[in-house]
This record gives structure tokens, sequence and C-alpha cells, in this order.
């Protein structure tokens, strides 16, 4: 983590990246709502190409302030891999589940209504009953697992290529390409929490299967954290 910075500074861009990364991710599923039934792959498409190019835009802005984590998930993977400090870690959540509502609750402000009910203001949903719960945690800790490998990989590590934003948005990419209609690809709290606390607002109801956007995103960073920090990262 960047060193020499306050946390009060680290704190603001978290919530200002993560509000710019759910504004972008959330505002393309509303903005392209009409496509969902009718043209379902474009939908896809651009999801998948928002969400990853948004992060990686708010990941290049904050990286040098605060690390760029703006996911829960991937904080509390950073303290499993001893980058993050606990107190700092709990304190990055806040802040990001801040900016996430916040841009949840600005995009119901700023949308026509009528755009909130087929998409959940732009929140993940678990295709059921095709998917079981148990079966929607699996997909997001495998999701987020390759997220977080990407951070590492691209980020963390001092080895690592100076491609940070563009590694880890390139993951969101091909993560939400290969699961975005089973569960939404979240792989990340904020970005699942923000929109369905907005949707609340917008008078839907919170989903049921909602803790499956932090159990499994919080599993797979966990696992990948374990594996980068005792498989992969040198010890020279």
């Amino acid at each position: 983590m960047p060193a020499g910075i306050s946390l009060q500074r680290k704190l603001a861009a978290e919530f200002f990246g993560t509000f710019l990364f759910v504004t972008v991710g959330a505002g393309s599923a509303l903005a392209t709502s009409s496509l969902a039934s009718t043209d379902p792959a474009a939908f896809l498409i651009i999801a998948a190409l928002a969400n990853g190019i948004g992060l990686g835009v708010a990941i290049s802005i904050t990286m040098a302030i605060s690390g760029g984590a703006l996911n829960p998930a991937v904080a509390i993977g950073l303290l499993v891999g001893r980058k993050l400090k606990a107190m700092d870690t709990v304190s990055y959540i806040v802040a990001e589940l801040a900016g996430a509502i916040v841009a949840g609750l600005v995009l119901v402000a700023s949308f026509p209504r009528s755009l909130g009910n087929p998409v959940g203001w732009g929140a993940p949903s678990l295709d059921q009953p095709l998917l079981s719960v148990w079966q929607g945690i699996a997909i997001e800790a495998l999701l987020t697992f390759v997220l977080v490998m990407a951070v590492y990989g691209t980020a963390v590590d001092p080895r690592a290529p100076h491609i940070a934003g563009l590694g880890i948005g390139l993951a969101v990419v091909t993560d939400v390409l290969v699961a975005g209609p089973l569960t939404g690809a979240a792989m990340n709290p904020a970005r699942a929490m923000g929109p369905m606390v907005a949707g609340v607002v917008a008078g839907l109801s919170f989903p049921s299967y909602w803790y499956i956007y932090w159990v499994g995103p919080v599993l797979g960073a966990v696992v990948a954290a374990l594996v980068y920090r005792f498989v992969l990262e040198s010890k020279d």
C-alpha cells in the first residue's frame, strides 16, 4: 500500500473510486436495460466492457493514493496477504460501501424510475431456479479468485508489470463474459450492495440471496491471497 499518505486521503480515494466504478457499472445496466431481453448478447458485452473499463479507470485514478482496492473482498484479500492492516481494512470496507451506496442513490435520482424494475438499478442477480444459492456462492468465489490473482499479479507484487488498471479491468471483463448471466459476476460486495440499497429506495425488495455477494467474493479473495502469498510470492 502507498506510504506517506494519511488514512483520510486513502479513504477518500476508496470512496470516490468505488463511487465512479459503481456509477459506470450499474449505470451501463440501466442505460441498456431494454437489451436485457431483446439482445442479451449485446447486453452482456456492454456490461462486461463497462464494468471492466470503469474499474480499470477507477483503479488507475486511486492506486497511487489508496492502492485502488475499491472492493471489500479485495481489501480482505490484501489483509490476508499482509498488505493491509486490520483497522485500515475495516475503514476501507466502510468507505467502499458508502461510495457504492451513494452511487446507487445518484442513479436512482438521475435515471427514469421505469428503468429500475427490469435490472434492479444495476444490482447483480442470481439466475433462479437454474442455480442454487450454493452454486451462486461457488461461481462468485471462482470469479473473485481470478480477480484477486490479477490484483496481486499486476498491482501488489513488486515484480509486476505496470499494467494494474488494465490487467485488473480485463480480469473483470472476462469474468463477466464467463458468468454474467448466471450471478451478475459482481465479485465485489460493494458493487452488489450499492444498487441493492438504491433499489429499496426505488421501491424494490431487497434480494433474499444478497449474502452470496459477500460469502462468495470473500472466500475467493482469501484463497487467492493465500495462494499468492505462500506459492507465488517471491521469498528472496
